[in-house]
C-alpha cells in the first residue's frame, strides 16, 4: 500500500499513474527476501512465476466494466488494475469488450454471457461470482456495487496464493450483515487498550485534512469483507455529537464510503444534559426524545449513510437509563425511534450490577434476559463472547441462546489486551473459532453461536480493533492476522482458522507450501500456549490492575470485590477455583442443560474449564493422573516451553522471509519468552505460598521470591 490513492477526486490520470509508479518500484525490489515494513499488510502484490503469470494473463488480458458509474466500481476496477500491474508486468487496459476480465452487474447487458447460476446471484447485499468463460476470460458478477468490489478482492486473494485458475468458478456471499471495527479511539489521539501506537483518526486535522492512509484502512476492511466502524472509543464524551465533529465524521464517511464501509458514533447516553442543556436524560422525558430526534437528523443530514449509535450505558461508571429507573431496553428504544429506519442502535450488554454481591459473570444474563423481546426491531444487543471479559480463554456467554426475540451481536476483541499487548504472538482465531463453534444454546441441543449470530438485516459480529498509527498498523506483524481472521470470520463464521491462517501467511510472506506450512503451525499453536502461561486450567482474570499487563494473582485492595484477581481464583490453603455449580453461585444454572453438563464434565484431559466452574483441593486427582497442583505447575511449564518452541520455529525460518519482518518477530518473541517466564514464575510463587505444596519433581523454583514479583510497577503501561 505505498503510494497511497486518493480521494474520488482524483482523475483516473492520476490514479493510473500513481498505480504504475507504485508497481515499478515494486518490481524494481522484488525477491525472496525483499525488504518491508509491514504496511501492505496482506495486499502485497508481487511478480508471479512466469508459468502461473501466463495463465493469468491469458485469461485477463484486459478489463471489461458493464456497470453503472460508482466510486465504488472505480475502487474496483483501481484495485484491479493496481495488481495486475504488477502481474502483468504493464497496466490492465480498459476495454468496451472482448474475453478478458470483466466486471458485470447482473442487471446489465453483460449478463446475457453468464452462466445461469450467475444470473441467480444472492441478494444478500456484497454476495459475488467469479466465473471462467468460454472464450478463456473471467468475470465477477454481483447485484450491487459492493459484491463487484469484494469479488475483485476475493479474485486477487486467489492469484496472491498461486491457486489454480481451473478452481474458478466461486461464488460466497457474507453471512452476517453487519461486520463492525470498533475503535476505542479518544479525542487526543490515544487509544484505550491500543498496542500499536496512537489513533489513525487524526480528529485535530479533520475535516480539512484526510490522512491517505485511511483510504488503505479502508481498502484492507473491504479486502476481508469489513462494513462498517465506529470511530470512537465507547466511553466516549458527548463531544462527538457536537456540529464540528460530525463534521469531522463526515470527512472520514466520504473517504470510506466507496469501501462499502458506514460510519457509527459511540454516544454518550448523558447527551441532552451535556450538550443540549436539559435538565435530564431520562429516556421516557419527551423533551429528551425530541433532542435525540434532532441530533440524529443533523448526522443523517451530513452522513446520509450514518449507521447509528454504539451505547455502553450503566456500566463502569458511564450513564445511562438506569439512572433514571428505567431499563436498558426503554434507553436503546428511545435512540432507535430517533434513528427510524435509517440505521441501528447497537446496545452494549458488557454491565455491572449495582450489587457487587451478584457473581460477576452472571451479571449481564440477569440483567438482559428479563428484557427479552422488549427491544425495538432496530435494536442490536451486542454481547461479549464470553461472559467476563475478553480472556484467554471463556465459556461462552450465557446470554446467547436466552434472547431468542432479540437481535444479538457477538463482540470479540481483536486487539489483546489480555493476551500480552502486541508484544505477545496469540492467534485469536482460534479463539474466535471456538467460541462460534460452541454448540448447545437452543432448545434442539445444536444451535451453535454463529447459528445465533448470522442471517438478517441487522446480524453483526463486531470486534474491538487493534490498528493504529505504528507503521505496520497493528504493532507486531502476526497481530495483522487476528485483524485479518476477524474480517473473514465476520464474513462466514463457518471457516477455519487454520485455513485463514494459510491464506494470510501466503499473502503476507509468500505462497510457499513449505513456509505456509510451517508459519500456520506456530501460529495455530500459539493462543493455547499463552493460555497455558497466563490462565491454565480454566483461571481467568489474573492480570496486573487497570494495565492489564503481567500477572498480579495476589490483588485484592481494589474498590469492589469483582475488580480483585483473588475473586476470581479464590485460591487458598485448601484449594483453588470458582464454584459456579449449584453448590456455588450457579452461573452454570444460566446455560441450558446439555451445555451446562459439558461445561461442569471433569472428564476431558484438557481440561479447559476445570477452575472456572469447579473449587479443587490441591491433591484431588484428575482425570490426567496428576493431582491439582502439579497439574497447574505442569500447565505453566508447558506454556514457558511453548513460548522457547515459537521462537525456535521462527528462528529456522531465517532467510525465508525478509530480513526486517523477520528480526522484528525474533525480537518480539525473546521478550515473550522472558515474560511467559515471569507470568509462570510469579504464579507459581505465589499459588505455592498458600498450597504449601512442594513443587513436582524436575520443575524448577521461580527466579525470584513471591515480594520481588510483588513489587514490580508499570506506570509506563500502554492502553489504560
Amino acid at each position: 500500500m505505498p503510494n497511497a490513492l486518493g480521494r474520488d477526486e482524483i482523475s483516473a490520470a492520476r490514479v493510473i499513474g500513481a498505480i504504475w509508479a507504485g508497481a515499478l518500484a515494486v518490481l524494481s525490489c522484488a525477491g525472496p527476501a525483499h525488504a518491508e515494513d509491514g504496511y501492505e499488510l496482506w495486499l502485497r502484490y508481487r511478480p508471479l512465476p512466469s508459468s502461473y503469470a501466463e495463465g493469468v494473463a491469458a485469461a485477463a488480458p484486459d478489463l471489461t466494466i458493464d456497470a453503472p458509474r460508482s466510486a465504488t466500481v472505480d475502487a474496483a476496477a483501481t484495485e484491479l488494475r493496481r495488481a495486475f500491474a504488477v502481474w502483468l508486468d504493464r497496466p490492465l487496459a480498459i476495454a468496451h469488450a472482448g474475453a478478458g476480465l470483466s466486471l458485470c452487474r447482473v442487471d446489465r447487458p453483460c449478463a446475457e454471457k453468464l452462466p445461469p447460476a450467475a444470473k441467480q446471484a444472492s441478494a444478500f447485499p456484497g454476495a459475488f461470482r467469479i466465473d471462467r468463460l468460454d472464450g478463456g476470460g473471467m468475470v465477477i458478477s454481483a447485484r450491487d456495487d459492493i459484491g463487484l468490489l469484494y469479488g475483485s478482492f476475493a479474485l486477487l486473494r486467489h492469484i496472491q496464493q498461486q491457486a489454480p485458475l481451473d478452481a474458478i468458478p466461486q461464488a460466497d456471499t457474507p453471512r452476517v450483515a453487519i461486520r463492525m471495527l470498533d475503535h476505542w479511539d479518544n479525542l487526543d489521539g490515544s487509544v484505550e487498550r491500543g498496542y500499536a501506537g496512537r489513533s489513525i483518526f487524526q480528529w485535530w486535522r479533520l475535516p480539512g485534512y484526510v490522512d491517505p492512509r485511511l483510504t488503505d484502512y479502508a481498502r484492507a476492511n473491504a479486502s476481508i469483507g469489513i462494513n462498517a466502524v465506529a470511530v470512537n472509543n465507547v466511553n466516549a464524551p458527548a463531544t462527538f455529537l457536537t456540529p464540528r465533529f460530525i463534521a469531522k465524521t463526515r470527512a472520514i464517511a466520504d473517504t470510506l464510503r466507496p469501501y462499502g464501509i458506514r460510519v457509527f458514533l459511540s454516544a454518550r447516553f448523558s447527551a441532552p444534559r451535556d450538550l443540549g442543556g436539559l435538565a435530564t436524560a431520562d429516556p421516557l422525558d419527551r423533551g429528551v426524545q425530541r433532542w435525540w430526534r434532532a441530533k440524529a437528523d443533523e448526522i443523517y443530514a451530513a452522513i446520509p449513510d450514518f449507521g447509528g449509535f454504539l451505547v455502553k450505558a450503566n456500566s463502569e461508571g458511564q450513564p445511562g437509563p438506569q439512572d433514571y429507573g428505567r431499563t436498558h431496553a426503554e434507553g436503546a428504544n428511545m435512540l432507535a425511534r430517533a434513528i427510524g429506519k435509517r440505521g441501528v442502535v447497537i446496545w452494549r450488554a458488557f454491565v455491572y450490577d449495582p450489587d457487587p454481591a451478584v457473581e460477576r459473570t452472571m451479571q449481564a444474563y440477569n440483567a438482559f434476559q428479563p428484557l427479552d423481546g422488549q427491544f425495538d426491531s432496530n435494536v442490536i444487543v451486542q454481547v461479549k463472547n464470553g461472559p467476563l471479559d475478553f480472556q484467554p480463554r471463556e465459556p461462552v456467554s450465557p446470554l446467547f441462546g436466552a434472547m431468542s426475540k432479540t437481535q444479538l451481536g457477538l463482540e470479540l476483541q481483536i486487539t489483546k489486551e489480555y493476551l500480552g499487548f502486541s508484544t505477545h504472538l496469540a492467534y485469536l482465531a482460534p479463539l474466535f473459532e471456538e467460541a462460534l463453534d460452541t454448540g448447545g444454546l437452543g432448545r434442539d441441543g445444536r444451535t451453535t453461536l454463529a447459528d445465533i449470530v448470522v442471517g438478517g438485516p441487522t446480524s453483526l459480529i463486531a470486534g474491538v480493533a487493534n490498528i493504529g498509527a505504528d507503521r505496520n498498523w497493528t504493532g507486531s506483524h502476526f497481530d495483522q492476522a487476528n485483524w485479518y481472521a476477524f474480517g473473514r470470520l465476520a464474513w462466514n463464521p463457518a471457516l477455519s482458522s487454520d485455513a485463514i491462517a494459510r491464506e494470510w501467511a501466503a499473502q503476507t510472506f509468500a505462497p510457499d507450501a513449505a513456509l505456509i506450512d510451517a508459519v500456520a503451525a506456530l501460529m495455530m499453536t500459539s493462543r493455547q500456549t499463552v493460555v497455558d502461561y497466563m490462565t491454565p486450567l480454566g483461571l481467568a482474570h489474573l492480570m496486573g490492575s487497570d494495565h492489564h499487563h503481567g500477572p498480579a494473582p495476589w490483588v485484592d485492595d481494589l474498590g469492589r470485590p469483582d475488580w480483585n484477581p483473588v475473586y476470581y481464583h479464590r485460591a487458598d490453603a485448601d484449594g483453588i477455583g470458582f464454584d459456579r455449580t449449584a453448590s456455588g453461585s450457579n452461573a452454570l444454572g444460566q446455560y441450558p442443560a446439555g451445555l451446562a453438563k459439558r461445561y461442569a464434565d471433569e472428564s476431558d484431559p484438557a481440561l479447559p474449564f476445570l477452575l472456572w466452574f469447579h473449587h479443587k483441593r490441591w491433591d484431588d486427582r484428575l482425570v490426567t493422573g496428576r493431582t491439582v497442583w502439579d497439574e497447574l505447575v505442569m500447565r505453566y511449564d508447558r506454556g514457558v516451553a511453548g513460548v522457547d518452541g515459537l521462537a525456535a520455529r521462527w528462528g529456522s525460518l531465517r532467510g525465508r522471509i525478509d530480513a526486517p519482518r523477520h528480526a522484528e518477530v525474533a525480537a518480539l518473541l525473546k521478550v515473550q519468552q522472558a515474560e511467559a517466564r515471569w507470568w509462570r514464575d510469579a504464579s507459581i510463587a505465589y499459588f505455592q505460598s498458600l498450597s504449601r505444596r512442594p513443587l513436582p519433581a524436575g520443575h524448577a523454583a521461580p527466579a525470584h521470591p513471591l515480594s520481588w514479583y510483588r513489587d514490580q510497577s508499570f506506570p509506563e503501561a500502554p492502553g489504560r
